[in-house]
Order: structure tokens, then C-alpha cells, then sequence
């Protein structure tokens, strides 16, 4: 297996912890960063960059990274609140006058980023691979009956939390969620983290193996109840918004779709989350990170069925599912295992990338890379 990079003296379980992962855990290729007061102290890639195993991972392979992208979005969000160009409070409506009626018109900000929109999905059924169609996308989650109360419950919006948090940065700064990626990312930080891929950097970028028959067609939906609707047009429609089937195209990554569709490279998560890491660092006022972390959601999830909890748009821990061992912990999965977070009490940023899917809810792989982090601290 080709492996790459380096740790420091003492961390060397999470080095075993990783290649591990290619023996026990079906690992394809991946990177995981690592670090602690500011200083880096795991940085390895290894494996390969698609699944027939002909190209090696690089230190700077990019790779879809799916719902870690939500974090990221939350964070571009709470940098415009510090600014003082958005408010938690303020109405989405304020800024997008079409998201009304049915009590749409009363969402908060802060209720969109806490997925109690009551928006995870579009009930007319879309034609396939309708969500590169932004203006699309939104004005049928603008017209579409909730599927709960709005503000009075939360479910975990897959697939909209993109369109509806984005709709709304994009109407109040003149600028895509994307775009504020390039600013305070990729520029500002220099992390390698992108939302709207430009063909320049496809090359870098590894194919993901999707898991062999799970690729959605076009069903017959007129005889789901609502149960039954709720969750199939969660992740399907329009055909093609979760990825299977498009995520290894060119078209997927030109898009921006915020809540699944970030490439990026380990270091470049655990560039963002370094910063927070250390108390906001050079994103956030220590205000402004409150403000992100503030619990906004914590209970039953009404799509997942399931308990989650969630501040404005970021992950904090739940006893089944944490980060780390300490409470203060926040960042976000992605699906198949992809995670970033920070730990502040540790001082600890994480970031893990990798192209091969596996348990969404309870990965090995990336629960193996963090209790070897922990125990080496």
C-alpha cells in the first residue's frame, strides 16, 4: 500500500490506526491531519486515488467530502454574523421575500442552520439532476409544504441545508456560499477546501467508490405515505442530489451545492478547524464561536429517527456520537466516514478525508483514527 507523510514522536498509534484501516476496514486511500496547539502532528495519505487502484493518494488529493461541508458552511455563516451582515434572528424571509406561507415566513436563520426548517425535501417529485439548477431548487423548497411546523422540531435536511442556508447568504451578501469559501478559506487561510470546483483542480481530485447497487432510479413514489416519502425524497429527489451516480462527474464538481458536495483535502479541514481550535483565531471572535456552538437543536430527529444535536449549522456531542472525549468538541461527518472537527480543551484540530463509503452512522475508520489521537494526549 503506498504511504505517505509523517507524525511526531508519541503519535504514533494514529499511524497504525491508519493503515490499519486499509487492513481491517476496507480503507481505498485517504488523509488524515492532525493538530495540537497550532502545531501539526499527524500528517499521512496513503492508499490509492480510485477504486481500480491505478492511481496513488497524494498529499494534496482532493476528494468529496459530503456533509463536512455543512460544518463549513456553518462556519462561512457565522463569520458573516460576526461581521455584522447576517443575525441568527433575523427572518430568512427578511432576505428571501418567496420562503412564506405555512409558517416558512417565520423561520429564523438560526432555525434554517438548526434543520427545523421543516424543509428536508421538495414533495414534487424533480427531474433527475435537478440540484445543479439552484434557482430551481430553491424556488420549489420556497413553495413546498413543510413536512412539520416550521421552528417546532428538527430533522436532518441531507440534501436542502445547502440551498436554504445559501439562499440566504447569497441574497444578503451578493455572493455564493462558494465564493465565501474562496475568501476565507482558500485565500485568507490558505486551506484546501473548495465549494464549486474549477476544472483546473479535477485532476487532483479522487474518484469515490460508490457502494454497488445503491444508485437511486426514478421510482413510483404515488403510493408512499408520508413516512415513506419523507425519507425516500430526503436523499432522491431530484435523483442524483446525494451523489450516487454523479459524484465522480465533472458537472458535480463544478457545482455548489453547500450540504454535500465540498472537495477538499485533510490538511485544508484541519486549516479551518485550527483556527477555532484556538478560540476562532483569525475566522471568529470568541463571540462569534459562541454564537456558532450554541445549542439550537437536541432530541428526536425527525428524518433520521434518531437523536441528534446541533448548533447553528455545526455538530456538538451526543453520549452515542462525540468527538473525542471532551464536551467542548464540535466539527461535522460526512457520509462514509469524512469528518472535521476541533476539540478546544484539547487544543486538538482533526481532519479525515477518505473514497470509500461505509457506515454512515458508526464508522470504524475514523472512530479508530480518534481514540488513537486521544490516547496519545
Amino acid at each position: 500500500m503506498p504511504l505517505g507523510g509523517r507524525t511526531e514522536p508519541g503519535f504514533e498509534p494514529v499511524l497504525r490506526a491508519f493503515t490499519n484501516n486499509f487492513v481491517e476496514h476496507n480503507e481505498i486511500g485517504a488523509s488524515v491531519c492532525v493538530s495540537v496547539g497550532g502545531r501539526t502532528v499527524v500528517d499521512l495519505w496513503g492508499g490509492f486515488a480510485s477504486p481500480a487502484r491505478d492511481r496513488d493518494w497524494q498529499p494534496d488529493t482532493l476528494v468529496n467530502a459530503f456533509s463536512v461541508g455543512k460544518g463549513l458552511t456553518a462556519v462561512v455563516t457565522a463569520v458573516l454574523v460576526d461581521r455584522g451582515e447576517l443575525s441568527y434572528g433575523m427572518r430568512a424571509s427578511a432576505a428571501w421575500p418567496g420562503l412564506a406561507g405555512q409558517g416558512k415566513e417565520d423561520l429564523t436563520l438560526s432555525d434554517l442552520l438548526g434543520h427545523r426548517a421543516g424543509l428536508p425535501a421538495v414533495r414534487r417529485t424533480l427531474p433527475p439532476l435537478s440540484m445543479y439548477d439552484w434557482d430551481l431548487m430553491c424556488t420549489e423548497l420556497a413553495g413546498t409544504e413543510p413536512w412539520w411546523r416550521p421552528g417546532t422540531a428538527h430533522g436532518y435536511h441531507v440534501n436542502t441545508f445547502g440551498f436554504l442556508v445559501g439562499e440566504v447568504v447569497r441574497r444578503t451578501t451578493g455572493t455564493t456560499v462558494g465564493g465565501h469559501f474562496r475568501e476565507m478559506f482558500l485565500q485568507e487561510l490558505g486551506a484546501d477546501v473548495h465549494l464549486g470546483l474549477p476544472d483546473s483542480e479535477h485532476n487532483r481530485v479522487a474518484e469515490f467508490e460508490w457502494p454497488a447497487g445503491a444508485v437511486t432510479t426514478p421510482s413510483d413514489t404515488s403510493d408512499f405515505d408520508e413516512a415513506q416519502l419523507l425519507a425516500f425524497n430526503t436523499y432522491n429527489n431530484p435523483i442524483g442530489t446525494s451523489g450516487g451516480g454523479t459524484v465522480n462527474t465533472p458537472e458535480w464538481r463544478r457545482a455548489e451545492i453547500p450540504s454535500t458536495n465540498t472537495h477538499a483535502t485533510a490538511r485544508g479541514v484541519e486549516r479551518v478547524y485550527r483556527e477555532l481550535a484556538a478560540g476562532g483565531g483569525a475566522l471568529l471572535s470568541e463571540e462569534g464561536l459562541g454564537g456558532l456552538v450554541a445549542e439550537t437543536s437536541n432530541g428526536h430527529d425527525r428524518v433520521l429517527d434518531r437523536n441528534s444535536r446541533f448548533g447553528r449549522g455545526i455538530q456538538i456531542p451526543i453520549p452515542e456520537r462525540g468527538f473525542g472525549p471532551n464536551p467542548s468538541s464540535f466539527g461535522h461527518y460526512g457520509a462514509g466516514g469524512s469528518l472535521g472537527f476541533c476539540d478546544p480543551t484539547a487544543a486538538v484540530a482533526f481532519g479525515y478525508v477518505m473514497n470509500q463509503m461505509g457506515p454512515r452512522w458508526q464508522n470504524p475508520r475514523n472512530r479508530a483514527l480518534i481514540d488513537a489521537l486521544y490516547s496519545c494526549l
